[in-house]
């Protein structure tokens, strides 16, 4: 934990990464205001930034070596704002308004999701026994993808100006499988388990040239692709922590003793005591 010489705060390095938590936090409820205004594209933009800050101040942290547990909390209290009660009050306001009850029902579902799966992270940092960290992965969606995905019915409203991806009725239960996901043990790909081998490497930099071209040309549909990959990721990393799993569940089994031979009734007769004798 980073503290100043005198103990009474945060040291200065730690400064910068806090304030760009504090970025993502002011972005993210920062989507209301457009939300309210009706200024959707501006409300999904101001998301995506909030999300793009959320990424940088951790690996900012770790490089100015400035890790502490005020950041972790307030990074956790900005994630469960800005990706958790922001994207509801956004999408009630966008398409759930229409079925009040209903509608509010899966906003609330949703930031309670975020909300646990943030207080779930927390209570595990100190946990040595994590069997998806230890294997590269994560444990259910994590926050800012849960935005992201919560945010797909808007993707592709805006891209084809289609009244059904606006339906609370498409919208309501779309809302509510994000929040299980983000809740649920399901292994999701992390940094760490997403680094490509050597004949992928040129093929990912490629890539990742063109979803930001995308990006800058096709933002909605961009948008949604990205969205798609994802869900293709978390398929494989369902089926390659199962793997995992099932390796060191064979390597933690006790080996089974070697099958013996049955005795003949010659054998038999002679591992009978006096059976030597007998034979004489």
């Amino acid at each position: 934990m980073t503290r100043s010489r005198a103990g009474k705060g945060l040291s200065v390095r730690a400064v910068l990464p806090n304030a760009i938590t504090a970025a993502a936090l002011c972005s993210g409820l920062t989507s209301i205001l457009f939300a309210v205004a009706e200024q959707w594209d501006r409300a999904v933009f101001a998301m995506i930034i909030a999300g793009i800050l959320d990424m940088m101040d951790g690996r900012v942290a770790r490089l100015l070596k400035a890790q502490s547990r005020f950041g972790a909390e307030l990074d956790s209290l900005s994630d469960s704002a800005s990706f958790g009660i922001a994207p509801a009050i956004v999408l009630y306001l966008w398409s759930l308004a229409e079925m009040p009850r209903l509608g509010w029902l899966a906003a609330l579902a949703y930031a309670i999701c975020c909300a646990l799966r943030l207080a779930r992270f927390n209570a595990q940092i100190d946990v040595d026994d994590q069997p998806h960290k230890s294997a590269g992965f994560l444990t259910g969606v994590p926050a800012p993808m849960g935005a992201g995905f919560a945010f797909m019915p808007v993707y592709l409203w805006i891209a084809t100006d289609e009244p059904i991806f606006r339906d609370p009725l498409l919208v309501g239960p779309w809302l509510i499988l994000v929040a299980l996901m983000m809740v649920s043990n399901v292994a999701t790909p992390s940094w760490k388990s997403l680094r490509p081998s050597g004949e992928l490497k040129l093929a990912v930099i490629a890539m990742a040239g063109l979803l930001v071209g995308g990006l800058l040309i096709e933002t909605w549909w961009t948008l949604t692709l990205i969205g798609a990959i994802y869900l293709v990721l978390i398929a494989w990393s369902v089926t390659a922590f199962g793997k995992i799993r099932r390796a060191r569940r064979a390597a933690a089994k006790p080996p089974e003793p070697p099958a013996q031979k049955p005795l003949t009734a010659d054998e038999l007769d002679r591992s009978l005591p006096g059976g030597e004798h007998r034979d004489a």
